[in-house]
């Protein structure tokens, strides 16, 4: 009798080390946050898609890595590949996991941004840079979900990232994330769901630069 509980013992802690094991490999594998960390870094731009189509810029964009000791955070620039001194866009992304299958980029402003235009050339300047110099764009993270290796896709919430721009009640954004492009569609929108801004036909397709 003795001998047989012994043996339930040790066939219930084997199980369950076999579990916890199991488990813990399984959230190696669904942890795809490095692979998408990495494909939105780099510089890109829209040239070829503007050859093509002369409805839209050639625009370029910017993503490197800062702040490496407190997360996953990305300094970000974008503009027109002719007057990149004068960028129309500069945010911090904060890309972190959801749960097995989902990601987010957050995004927040910059005060005094105009001081950090072309600092993606020398990330470690954003040093200097603090959480207080930022502020959270509350409801416009791009929410993600990982379609293939090397395939992330998603969007913002239905009418959740207000914006007053040119005259719009909301913004919306759909992203593609992808080994060598990012398509980024931004628009924005009336109180009335009109198109306010942004392209018509459909995201900016920005190629990976050598």
């Amino acid at each position: 009798m003795y001998r047989l509980i012994l043996l339930s013992l040790l066939f219930s802690v084997f199980s369950c080390k076999n579990k916890d094991t199991k488990i813990s490999e399984e959230n190696i594998i669904t942890n795809h946050l490095p692979e998408l960390f990495a494909l939105m870094q780099g510089s890109f731009d829209s040239e070829i898609q503007s050859q093509v189509d002369s409805t839209y810029f050639n625009i370029s964009l910017h993503m490197y890595p800062i702040w490496k000791d407190k997360g996953n955070f990305l300094y970000v620039e974008q503009a027109l590949s002719s007057k990149q001194d004068k960028p129309y866009r500069q945010r911090i992304y904060e890309v972190s996991q959801l749960n097995d299958s989902l990601y987010s980029s957050a995004i927040y402003t910059i005060e005094n941004d105009s001081l950090w235009i072309g600092k993606w050339k020398s990330p470690e300047t954003f040093d200097t840079l603090t959480m207080d110099d930022v502020i959270k764009k509350d409801g416009c993270e791009v929410i993600l979900k990982r379609i293939e290796p090397n395939y992330f896709k998603g969007e913002t919430g239905n009418k959740t990232c207000e914006s007053s721009l040119y005259g719009a009640s909301y913004a919306t954004s759909e992203v593609e994330i992808m080994e060598d492009k990012i398509i980024s569609w931004d628009r924005g929108f009336d109180d009335k769901d009109e198109h306010i801004w942004g392209a018509k036909k459909g995201g900016y397709i920005f190629n990976i630069r050598d």
